[in-house]
């Protein structure tokens, strides 16, 4: 006895080991040192084109600058080491951060404060509902997204990176909001500061010839670009806008307030959700660019395992960021060591050397970005646009609108319904079976039926999945049984029956008996068989109206005429109707 509880205990936890298997980041640790110079000046681009938006975020969210640093840190470290992509940079992001901004409006302490215990307590707490969503294996969803939203969700987010650095790259202070800031570039355009522009416009030159001049491909082009735009502007003692203070020291660390479980669980939950959805089309974005395939579901661990960490030290909720990954990977960057290497410049920065970001000229930055939100849109898809299928143009089309004026997640939310919708509609148009006669089929065992029986029975022989779609399908065709005694359903080339499909059969043989009808179903799966038992439509068809192929069937229904109809019985299997060849 005590041998097999060991051996079971052995197997359980042989079990767990395989099924978590996954998560471990060794296999992506190991190979940090093998493109150790690109991915050290990758990061350390990266970091410099993370920190205004670091601070910016955390300004935005009301609960102070410093603590969008400590999330870009918590990101860049922990989600970079525990994520599932080799070039994703995860920090503080636009959507996540009014979102937690919004939350925050209702949790104000007497004097007008935020409850900081509170809100770092719901970042921690939707950490650890994605680390039980990444054990649930809910990222393999993400492979369902259509292209046309995946390709209007990256050309959408390219176009708000460079209608959002417009104003810095003519040396004009950065808008608040995506429409402000394209409705402003008609006047923009006429304000320019000219030594802004100059600096802008030499580091995105730079970045652009650099690839043509050098074969120091350690040294990637962003980074060369900074250095120059940066360099031009102090020598010349330009006065233009430079990167702002940053806020320096420890942090605090902040305990989740248990007492408060009950109100932070549906603020945290809505944080992970935004989070996981966010982080997985960046992924996907980032396969699209590269020749890796990220790992959903250790994505999701991983921005679990940094919202702890942020929520811990005081840092803005996290997820993984489009622009700054598609900027790491113009670095040259192949391993999470530039992720790990962003994180650490921007805890160096925090612990001391902030003064260096202080001569980085904001439009230095935005000639950086103006290539990264160039290089996110999908060329792939221009030039055949007008020819892709009219359901993918709209979906394209809206999604790429939407996430522009309205809100990315929105775009999203709304390119898969119709999607969807779009799918469906062009599944039920696909599926057209249609009662008919025997004698109109192509059988040839149609023969062996008396010609005076042929009349009687008809033949029902859907291809495809029997679901929601094509439900009101199946049930029309009862009104076309007025003249038939005996309905042969063959379900062999039905693959899968959905909840509404399989109540639809339910509706359509009831109302068939009621008429006169006898149905006969043949060539079930075994997954539709347990479908149909499992919701007890084989009760309604009779376990007796059940064959194996088409010969049986025939038999059957001959049978049934014979013996209703006709006065006389056949008997099943006899002459004329003996099992043919082809019998399905």
């Amino acid at each position: 006895m005590a041998k097999e509880i060991a051996k079971e205990s052995s197997s359980g936890a042989s079990a767990i080991f395989q099924y978590l298997r996954d998560f471990n980041p060794w296999p992506r640790i190991r190979i940090m040192g093998t493109n150790i110079a690109q991915d050290t000046m990758a990061g350390i681009t990266v970091a410099f084109i993370a920190l205004p938006l670091a601070l910016g975020f955390g300004v935005a969210s009301g609960l102070g600058a410093i603590t969008g640093m400590w999330g870009a840190i918590a990101g860049g470290i922990v989600g970079g080491i525990f994520g599932g992509s080799n070039v994703g940079v995860s920090g503080p992001t636009g959507p996540k951060t009014v979102q937690l901004a919004m939350v925050m409006h209702d949790h104000m302490l007497p004097n007008g404060q935020p409850d900081l215990s509170f809100a770092f307590g719901c970042v921690f707490l939707s950490g650890v509902i994605m680390l039980a969503l990444a054990i649930m294996r809910v990222g393999k969803f993400i492979y369902l997204t259509p292209y046309s939203v995946i390709s209007g969700f990256m050309c959408g987010i390219g176009a708000i990176v460079m209608i959002i650095e417009f104003n810095p790259f003519v040396g004009l202070p950065t808008m608040s909001s995506v429409r402000e800031a394209l409705l402003a570039i008609p006047e923009s355009a006429m304000n320019v500061h000219w030594d802004a522009l100059l600096i802008s416009s030499l580091t995105l030159g730079t970045i652009i010839v650099w690839p043509y001049i050098t074969k120091a491909l350690w040294l990637p082009g962003p980074l060369v670009g900074l250095v120059v735009g940066t360099a031009v502007a102090n020598i010349f003692g330009f006065d233009i806008e430079y990167i702002p203070e940053v806020p320096t020291g420890l942090p605090d660390i902040y305990l989740p307030p248990l007492s408060q479980f009950d109100e932070m669980l549906a603020p945290a939950a809505a944080l992970a959700g935004l989070a996981i959805y966010d982080s997985l089309l960046t992924c996907v974005v980032i396969d699209q660019m590269t020749e890796d395939r990220h790992n959903s579901d250790q994505e999701i661990w991983g921005q679990g395992m940094a919202n702890m960490a942020a929520g811990l030290i005081g840092g803005l909720t996290t997820a993984t960021a489009t622009m700054r990954s598609v900027a790491n990977i113009q670095c040259g960057a192949k391993t999470i060591l530039a992720t790990v290497v962003h994180g650490l410049v921007l805890l160096a920065l925090v612990l001391g050397l902030a003064p260096l970001a202080s001569y980085i000229p904001m439009a230095a930055l935005a000639g950086i970005l103006f290539k990264v939100g160039y290089d996110i849109l999908d060329f792939r898809v221009f030039p055949v646009l007008h020819r892709i299928p009219r359901a993918s143009k709209i979906t394209f089309w809206t999604v790429f609108l939407l996430t522009v004026w309205e809100d990315l997640l929105v775009a999203v939310g709304v390119g898969l319904a119709i999607a969807f919708f779009l799918f469906v509609r062009d599944m039920s148009e696909m599926w057209k079976p249609e009662v008919v006669g025997l004698a109109e089929t192509q059988r040839p065992s149609k023969e062996r039926v008396p010609a005076h029986l042929r009349d009687q029975i008809a033949v029902l022989e859907p291809e495809g999945s029997l679901f929601f779609g094509v439900a009101d399908t199946i049930y029309r065709q009862v009104d076309r049984l007025v003249h038939f005694k005996v309905l042969i359903i063959s379900l062999r080339n039905v693959p899968v029956v959905d909840l509404s499909g399989a109540f639809a059969l339910e509706d359509m043989v009831d109302l068939a008996k009621k008429r006169g009808t006898k149905v006969i179903v043949k060539g079930m799966n075994p997954a539709v068989r347990r479908t149909l038992t499992e919701l007890s439509v084989i009760k309604h068809i009779g376990e007796e109206n059940i064959v194996e192929n088409f010969d049986q069937a025939l038999n059957m229904a001959v049978d049934h005429l014979a013996d209703q109809f006709l006065g006389y019985k056949t008997g099943t299997g006899s002459t004329p109707l003996s099992p043919s060849p082809q019998a399905t």
